[in-house]
């Protein structure tokens, strides 16, 4: 059980942070995310680092990585937000954007995930 509240409270403070992110950036472009795109990217980054740490050595805790990893970086991060504005990008005939983002996010995150993967190594 308090394995499981260790993961709540790293998913809330993810949660609120994307969510101020989210709000701040998604205003200055209209067809392209870059809240959802900014969380998501640094997301790939936090987990890569945290996970690369972990591996290496005795960085950190059963119960940091609970809160980091899978909490914190599972409530930061988006798939269904991702998915619902791709959702909207194709309804509203944006297939540019849509297109753009897509690979962009998936191209952007993978790159993250190896960049955290190695900075985490120079530790």
């Amino acid at each position: 059980m308090k394995q499981a509240f260790i993961v709540f409270l790293g998913g809330g403070f993810g949660s609120m942070l994307r969510y101020l992110i989210s709000k701040s950036l998604n205003q200055y472009f209209t067809h392209f995310y870059l809240g959802t795109f900014a969380v998501n990217v640094l997301g790939c980054f936090a987990i890569g680092f945290l996970l690369a740490l972990a591996v290496k050595g005795n960085f950190l805790s059963q119960n940091q990585l609970l809160f980091l990893a899978t909490g914190f970086c599972g409530g930061f991060t988006t798939f269904s937000t991702f998915a619902y504005e791709q959702h909207g990008l194709l309804k509203s005939g944006h297939l540019l954007h849509f297109s753009l983002y897509t690979l962009a996010s998936i191209a952007v995150g993978v790159f993250a995930v190896a960049l955290g993967i190695w900075i985490a190594k120079l530790f």
